[in-house]
């Protein structure tokens, strides 16, 4: 279950002043409902498919990814530039994330690369999915 939870709704109008002062409404021109959730996660980013991988572990994935992605992160994935999502997994807590990631990071890389093809076969870039 999801601990925290914000909502937070992003609308844009061809005529913007039409929206002024009040809620986004559906039938409004443009309209996006953007659920932001902080809940601990693991995840795992590659360079490209069957290339570098990189374990992290975080309480606000989406954010988290678009640090790899834009290269705000100093380090492993920078140097390597390491920012495609390739598979991730939610956790209730942060100590169970935490463990996750460790026993990952222990596997043979085969097992790594069994375990991201088993939901994502292609190797397409999650983070579309996540935002």
């Amino acid at each position: 279950m999801i601990k925290s939870r914000q909502i937070v709704f992003h609308y844009y109008n061809k005529h913007r002043h039409s929206c002024a002062g009040r809620n986004p409404q559906k039938n409004d021109t443009i309209y996006k409902k953007v659920i932001t959730m902080k809940q601990p996660a693991v995840y795992i980013l590659a360079n490209n498919k069957n290339g570098t991988l990189y374990i992290g572990v975080t309480s606000d994935l989406p954010k988290r990814i678009y640090e790899h992605k834009n290269h705000l992160v100093d380090g492993f994935t920078k140097q390597y530039s390491i920012e495609i999502l390739v598979w991730y997994e939610l956790h209730e807590n942060m100590i169970e994330a935490i463990q996750k990631e460790k026993q990952l990071k222990k596997w043979k890389r085969e097992w790594k690369i069994r375990l991201i093809e088993e939901k994502n076969p292609n190797w397409i870039d999650l983070y579309e999915t996540i935002i």
